[in-house]
């Protein structure tokens, strides 16, 4: 009984893992998650039950209609079905670097709002603090992320903690170049005593301008992908329309070597869509 038990962890230990690394997440990650226990990392994005659930069933659909209108086999499109177990990991990939845009979007207009107020004559603390009420102007939506962020942060300081260590932390969460060079130049610029509404003025002018360039460079991508998209659809748009309306011609790719070159057309589409999403893949 023992020796069993033995061979039953590896494997379910083994499948675990397996499950994890196409974004299955731990039952504690999830429980914090909604009580809210712990803080939030930018640089992680653990994926609710329903989310992993139809991040794989969306992708399972896919894929059957795909290979079913490849193959006309309901048994091939069912095995193949099954890689939809895969799309939750790229969907936590896709959602993490949408949550960071937000969170650099929505910082970029705090930055306004901080100078603005520096220039008026206001702490460093008191800026902040009317940071956040504009936040809440522009942002109604009370689960905002850096509006959140703000209120942590505004929180620390109610508690006597200085504003740099509070800010740090909030950076080291964030995972975002921009907000850490920014925390960076606001503790050497406290620890130096040197121009604080100048050295802010600068630090979020090169911000913004660096923002705004890759929110344009963003746009441009975002064209070139939806047009990469619709030249993915059209071979399997192709396909249907010519087996509902000419059957008969469809014929021979169904029997013998037609297979082959069926198989032969599918890995090309994928390669083809593999080097799109490469070329389209731009780290900024």
């Amino acid at each position: 009984m023992g020796a069993q038990r033995s061979l039953r962890r590896p494997s379910g230990a083994r499948l675990h893992t397996a499950l994890e690394w196409c974004g299955w997440e731990r039952g504690s990650v999830i429980e914090n998650r909604r009580a809210g226990r712990l803080l939030t990392n930018y640089g992680q994005y653990p994926l609710s039950r329903s989310e992993f659930a139809a991040a794989a069933a969306a992708a399972a659909l896919a894929i059957f209609a795909a290979v079913y209108l490849f193959y006309h086999s309901a048994i091939i499109a069912g095995f193949a079905s099954t890689l939809g177990i895969l799309a939750p990991r790229f969907r936590r990939e896709t959602l993490l670097v949408r949550r960071q845009e937000r969170l650099k979007l929505q910082f970029k207009e705090a930055l306004f709002s901080l100078t603005s107020s520096l220039a008026a004559g206001r702490s460093l603390e008191n800026a902040f603090l009317s940071a956040l009420d504009d936040l809440k102007l522009l942002y109604p939506d009370p689960r905002t992320e850096l509006l959140l962020e703000f209120q942590i942060v505004s929180f620390r300081m109610d508690n006597a903690e200085p504003i740099e260590y509070a800010l740090r932390n909030f950076a080291d969460r964030a995972c975002i170049e921009e907000i850490t060079q920014f925390v960076d130049a606001l503790a050497a610029c406290k620890r130096s005593g040197g121009d604080l509404l100048e050295v802010m003025k600068r630090t979020s002018s090169i911000i913004s301008e660096k923002l705004e360039i890759e929110q344009e460079i963003a746009v441009m991508i975002a064209q070139k992908r939806f047009e990469g998209k619709i030249m993915m659809a059209v071979p399997f748009v192709f396909l249907a329309f010519l087996g509902f309306a000419a059957p008969d011609y469809m014929a021979p790719l169904y029997a013998g070597a037609g297979y082959l070159l069926l198989t032969g057309a599918f890995l090309l589409l994928l390669l083809c869509f593999w080097l799109m999403s490469r070329i389209m893949n731009i780290r900024m």
